[in-house]
């Protein structure tokens, strides 16, 4: 039976994805942050997990090297509602084997565990990214730059801080609609 660790600070997603691996035939661990994740990583020895990007205060992306350094097979998805180039980088760099936008279902998460070579036939996007997602990609890495803080981030952008936390909140479409 494989065991997997879920880590995420929504507690009703967590017993959602919880009962959904439990149905089949995980063994599943939960952590609502990365503190408990690692404590939990320690004594279980998952061999995979499913890591939020976003652990309120704190990033998913500095949890990703911890638990390789306590497991270093666990095979982990990075799963985040906040999407961007920038983050997908980073966590694959840092070791995640994959990269999921939300909502992700219980399949896709699956997939991506089972998925760990790279596809040279993925699909190439017709259209360029839109002004809107151009800038949001910016804003992301500038973001990670800055290890998530806002204030930095927004100062390297010479922008007000509540106005980067506005766009931060709005999440523009990946791709531009089709003309005809």
């Amino acid at each position: 039976m494989q065991h997997i660790l879920l880590v995420d600070d929504d507690p009703a997603l967590l017993a959602v994805l919880q009962r959904a691996f439990v149905r089949r035939g995980w063994q599943v661990s939960t952590a609502l942050d990365a503190a408990s994740a690692l404590a939990v990583a320690q004594s279980a020895m998952p061999s995979c997990a499913v890591v939020d990007l976003k652990l309120g205060n704190d990033s998913g992306l500095r949890l990703v090297p911890s638990l390789l350094a306590v497991v270093p097979d666990c095979r982990i998805v990075m799963l985040t509602g906040y999407a961007s180039i920038a983050t997908a980088i980073e966590a694959i760099k840092l070791g995640a084997v994959h990269y999921l936008a939300k909502p992700a279902g219980i399949d896709e998460i699956l997939a991506a565990l089972e998925k760990l070579a790279g596809n040279a036939e993925a699909e190439v996007e017709a259209q360029p990214l839109t002004v809107d997602r151009l800038e949001w990609e910016h804003i992301q890495k500038v973001l990670a730059e800055y290890e998530g803080n806002i204030s930095a981030t927004a100062r390297a952008l010479n922008m007000h801080r509540r106005t980067l936390q506005r766009k931060l909140v709005k999440r523009p479409s990946p791709n531009p609609p089709e003309r005809s």
